[in-house]
């Protein structure tokens, strides 16, 4: 038997983008703000430039929009002071189902506050009072990057209450940091990476391992084993990584906890 040899970590390949194409008149935007006169404002104006505009004045009705419109939507411009959810709720909602552009909007203008919005998953802040003009440019770039499938593979999946950061190799778990072996990492690269694929226990001893290395399938049991345990003490419900039985693992997407998504401002 071949000696066991630390291999390089194989990105794994992104799966097909769903191809939006750029035309003001068939993009979506879904805008969320309590305020009634700046989101008639800014709902006429984006109707001017030619979007199809979607309104609500609380996070809990924005949310539910949102979820039904989740296939249509184009870019997301979220106002952060919210009553009942608050903004930063509804964006972590969100990034536990899509990567569509979030737009966040807030008098906060706190440097905290900002890195916490983009942390969360948020693509882009902008504190009041803003420039029209520039809002409206912001949002034509979100709907661009959403036209257009990516040329690299994400640098962040967002699974969730997980967040993997790939260009820094951390792992968070409702922004908890994970510490993570190397191997443990690749295999929840490779799971994470395409969420409710089978992956039988060769795909993972390929992928993290080396095609080039005779390993015992029964290894990725027990890092398996290890990665289910650093996880779940972080708080990740253990069958987010569902055994196959007879066949491997995959991934399943937990759903974010209510309290969460319902709690107090």
């Amino acid at each position: 038997m071949r000696v066991m040899q630390e291999t390089p970590l194989k990105q794994p390949t992104p799966a097909p983008a769903r191809i939006h194409h750029y035309d003001a008149d068939q993009a979506t935007v879904l805008l969320v703000e309590d305020d009634p006169v700046l989101r008639s404002t800014l709902a006429y104006n984006l109707s001017r430039e030619g979007f199809r505009v979607l309104t609500a004045g609380d996070g809990e009705s924005g949310l539910q929009l949102a979820r039904h419109e989740l296939d249509r939507l184009d870019v997301v411009v979220l106002d952060v002071m919210l009553p009942g959810i608050s903004g930063f709720q509804v964006l972590r909602a969100l990034r536990a189902k899509t990567d569509i552009p979030i737009l966040m909007l807030s008098a906060r203008g706190e440097e905290q506050d900002r890195i916490d919005g983009l942390e969360l998953g948020a693509d882009d802040y902008v504190v009041k009072p803003f420039a029209l003009r520039e809002l409206m440019a912001r949002v034509r770039a979100g709907v661009r990057r959403r036209a257009v499938p990516a040329a690299q593979p994400p640098t962040v999946l967002y699974r969730g209450p997980l967040r993997v950061e790939i260009d820094r190799r951390q792992v968070m778990v409702n922004g908890t940091p994970v510490p993570l072996r190397h191997k443990e990492y690749g295999l929840l690269l490779t799971l994470t990476f395409e969420p409710g694929r089978v992956f039988s226990r060769q795909n993972l001893l390929d992928a993290v391992w080396g095609e080039d290395v005779i390993v015992d399938e029964r290894t990725v049991d027990v890092h398996i084993s290890w990665l289910r345990g650093k996880l779940a003490c972080a708080g990740l419900d253990a069958a987010a990584i569902c055994t196959v039985y007879g066949v491997g693992y995959r991934f399943v997407v937990p759903e974010v906890q209510e309290s969460i998504v319902l709690g107090s401002n």
